[in-house]
């Protein structure tokens, strides 16, 4: 049992909450939501898609150092991988009972994430190929597949200016991606990792970031406005605030003092920005819930 245990915990199934605000903001560009169809959606990725990713890259990678969402990981068993396989299939047959298109979307995620660590083929060598495939799995991909379980056709998916919100999702993952790679630079180099953040350095991380940041607010922004929706630009901007004052905070105590760069500020900004932008979002999903009820 304890081997289980610590399978599940190597899952790291509440750093899903780091990915929850692609759900929000797929939600929140639509006039209506099934509000049920919704909160199953919700439970397949981050209580089995998301879950079974994290479990799948431990196994592989067998860190001995903090990996996201866990400081002291436990030591890799086989175990996981039993979990790791339960998990698949029951959010591939979960994804089913949504629709066909949905289950489909679902198990090209998995698969493409496994490329990203199996080491067959291990994307993660790659720092270019493995953040584009990453930031767009993660981010448009996972947009359009939310939508698609709630209800949406692909058509309607690929009209503008939906396919607009969705790349600026993808935008947003450019800016938090490389961050969650900066303090493990030491690690990835041991295990022939060329990761994006290792490729850039610290500085260019927190460059890259806040350019890819600031991108994908001002196409954001521009789209609220083009839309007609201001009073949601006025929402993101104060919501978010946040995570612009620790952003900025964290990069001049780095310049002060290089030990900042740690697990622990990671962290931090992960959760401050996940919750300051899934909170603007789901203050705007409300918004047009009342709007069009």
């Amino acid at each position: 049992m304890n081997s289980y245990r610590d399978s599940l915990t190597l899952m790291r199934i509440p750093f899903s909450v780091y990915l929850m605000p692609v759900f929000w903001f797929a939600l929140s560009v639509l006039q209506q939501v099934d509000v049920g169809q919704a909160i199953v959606v919700f439970l397949i990725l981050h209580l089995l898609v998301y879950p079974a990713s994290n479990g799948y890259n431990s196994y592989y990678d067998r860190d001995e150092g903090s990996i996201g969402g866990l400081k002291n990981p436990p030591k890799v068993n086989r175990q996981l991988m039993h979990l790791v396989l339960l998990f698949d299939t029951l959010a591939v047959l979960l994804a089913i009972v949504i629709s066909p298109l949905f289950a489909a979307l679902v198990a090209l995620y998995l698969l493409v994430s496994k490329a990203y660590s199996y080491e067959g083929i291990r994307l993660k060598r790659y720092p270019v190929i493995s953040t584009v495939v990453v930031t767009f799995f993660q981010g448009a991909f996972t947009f359009a597949m939310v939508q698609v379980g709630v209800g949406l056709t692909i058509t309607e998916v690929l009209q503008w200016p939906n396919v607009g919100f969705a790349i600026v999702s993808t935008l947003f993952l450019c800016g938090s991606y490389p961050l969650t790679q900066i303090y493990q630079h030491e690690e990835d180099s041991r295990r022939g990792d060329k990761t994006l953040s290792l490729l850039l350095g610290i500085t260019g991380t927190y460059i890259f970031a806040a350019i890819s940041l600031l991108t994908g607010t001002a196409i954001l922004l521009w789209l609220y406005f083009a839309t007609g929706q201001l009073i949601s630009s006025l929402i993101f901007l104060v919501a978010t605030a946040p995570v612009l004052y620790f952003f900025t905070s964290w990069v001049i105590r780095v310049r002060r003092n290089s030990a900042e760069v740690n697990y622990d500020n990671t962290m931090r900004m992960n959760k401050i920005s996940s919750v300051c932008i899934s909170v603007a979002f789901i203050i705007i999903l409300v918004i047009h819930h009342l709007h069009y009820s």
